[in-house]
């Protein structure tokens, strides 16, 4: 839940449902970039989805929950307002969504999906790559994949 609308990722991009961590600031970071954290040893990129889909901010709560996908070989955390619970489409196809735009207007929504009586927005981890890529290139976070180990003398 993010606000009063129900979203989705799929099982396949989620590594794991987390309680908020501490955060760190980074400075100039895109808009729904809150800062990063480390997450089991891994520095990651914190998106508040309230602020990737134009909510206004909401005091963090019991209910608070990060998701943390694979976004191009990077883990994300999505800041999320409530996990409600897993499900599949019982292999119905997505939907189109509706059209919102272009570039950041899009906002990650691959298709639309019914879960019980309610329409679920299906995100599509893919479109985050414009948030991940760049801060892994400026190293400020790191690959899903530990570096090999060097041999002992080596240097990176």
């Amino acid at each position: 839940m993010v606000g009063d609308v129900e979203y989705a990722v799929p099982i396949t991009r989620v590594k794991e449902i987390a309680n908020p961590l501490a955060i760190a600031a980074l400075p100039h970071p895109p808009l729904s970039v809150v800062g990063v954290a480390d997450y089991r040893g891994e520095v990651v990129a914190v998106v508040d989805l309230r602020t990737r889909f134009g909510l206004a901010p909401a005091p963090q709560s019991r209910r608070t929950k990060w998701i943390v996908v694979d976004v191009s070989g990077h883990h994300l955390a999505f800041v999320v307002d409530a996990v409600t619970d897993v499900f599949g489409t019982g292999g119905a196809d997505l939907r189109p969504a509706p059209a919102l735009g272009s570039g950041n207007e899009a906002r990650g929504v691959a298709g639309v999906a019914n879960h019980g009586k309610a329409l679920v927005f299906v995100l599509d981890t893919a479109r985050f790559r414009d948030i991940v890529e760049p801060l892994a290139s400026a190293g400020k976070i790191g690959p899903t994949v530990p570096p090999r180990a060097l041999p002992s003398g080596a240097e990176r």
